[in-house]
């Protein structure tokens, strides 16, 4: 699990199966840690890469305020100091606004490109304002997050869905840090910089075959915006599934699809 001084920062980054080389991006304030059951998914196709993004987990947490071109430069130098000219790329909701910016940014790095439960920005919509959760008091967060997670969580809904009922206990067993603590500040400064996220201008600066997927009922990154995605990255092809923003984890067929649409 090594850590190395990279674009100026510490960033901490494991590697682990074998295959096609696969850059992977973590979602909102996830880490290796919260994150490693699905890079083994993705490590039984490919030699995968996951970094604690900057502010994250392991990771240094600098001065911000954090810019999403912040986040594609530690990943280009993270590419660098393996020696990975080339790769596949896979960002999941936030680490998909990074992909979307690290693709814009230097597309010939990028081979194939997936897309998961994101939004552009501007013209293309954003997803919902996570950082407008920290204001709002326990009882008020807990419902609102499960409803933006699928908008079909209600209490009726779950006590007939035992298996989504375990998908959301299981998210709401997750503890948040330390008001006013450095681990708090990282997973603000890095909601800042979503809530500028835009990259909806440079989507067609994005040259790989690119798979973008979406969960029917996604609260936080609604259909919508993936349909703009689709319609302004040349080569990319939608892919709706029944489900939330973890849709990959609730349709038994999207996790298939998408290793074999990065498999090439």
């Amino acid at each position: 699990m090594p850590t190395e001084r990279l674009n100026g920062i510490d960033i901490h980054w494991e590697r682990m199966g074998d295959g096609p080389r696969l850059l992977m991006f973590n979602g909102s304030t996830s880490t290796i840690e919260r994150m490693r059951p699905i890079m083994g998914l993705f490590a039984t196709r490919f030699d995968v890469v996951l970094h604690d993004q900057r502010g994250l987990g392991l990771t240094e947490i600098p001065d911000g305020p954090f810019t999403m071109a912040d986040y594609a430069a530690d990943a280009i130098a993270l590419l660098d100091h393996l020696g990975w000219e080339t790769c596949r790329v896979v960002g999941i909701s936030f680490g998909g606004m990074v992909a979307q910016e690290f693709a814009a940014t230097v597309p010939d790095r990028v081979e194939r490109l997936a897309l998961l439960c994101t939004s552009s920005g501007g013209e293309g919509g954003s997803s919902y304002p996570l950082h407008e959760l920290r204001t709002m008091e326990p009882a008020e967060v807990a419902d609102v997050a499960m409803r933006i997670m699928d908008t079909r969580f209600t209490p009726e809904w779950l006590e007939s869905h035992p298996a989504d009922r375990m998908f959301v206990d299981g998210i709401s067993a997750a503890n948040g840090p330390p008001p006013g603590s450095e681990v708090e500040r990282g997973e603000l400064e890095q909601l800042g910089a979503r809530r500028r996220h835009d990259v909806w201008e440079r989507l067609p600066l994005i040259t790989a075959p690119t798979f973008v997927g979406a969960g029917r009922f996604d609260g936080i990154a609604p259909l919508a915006n993936s349909e703009a995605i689709a319609s302004h990255v040349p080569n990319a092809e939608l892919h709706v599934y029944e489900g939330g923003h973890g849709f990959f984890a609730q349709d038994g067929s999207a996790f298939p699809e998408i290793l074999d649409f990065l498999a090439g």
